[in-house]
């Protein structure tokens, strides 16, 4: 059974930076992609990045702030996020798939970001 469960998600302040987490079971972790998506409050959900064998993508409006990285050793994948924004603030999930999965796909339960000062 596929898992996905993420966690860090926190209030932080604009310019501050988090580390989300995505702890996984259930599938070959080192051979799919994974991405993270997210959700603003009243937004429809936007791709954030994708990560796999070939290399990692992202949105243009996070490329140099954050940065998505993966522990084989404990099946994990984490999103590093500085420099945040108001508009960052979200709901983020990650989700079995690449960037054009669809929302019906193995995703966590979700970890809400809120940025504001």
């Amino acid at each position: 059974q596929v898992q996905l469960v993420e966690s860090g998600g926190d209030l932080v302040k604009p310019g501050g930076s988090l580390r989300l987490s995505c702890a996984t079971s259930g599938f070959t972790f080192n051979t799919e992609s994974l991405s993270w998506v997210r959700q603003a409050p009243g937004k429809e959900v936007e791709w954030v990045s994708t990560i796999n064998n070939v290399g990692t993508t992202y949105r243009d409006s996070v490329k140099g702030r954050f940065t998505a990285s993966r522990d084989f050793s404990k099946n994990t994948l984490y999103l590093q996020m500085t420099a945040l924004k108001p508009e960052d603030t979200a709901v983020y999930y990650c989700q079995l798939g690449g960037r054009f999965s669809p929302w019906s796909s193995p995703r966590g339960q979700g970890t809400l970001v809120t940025v504001s000062s």
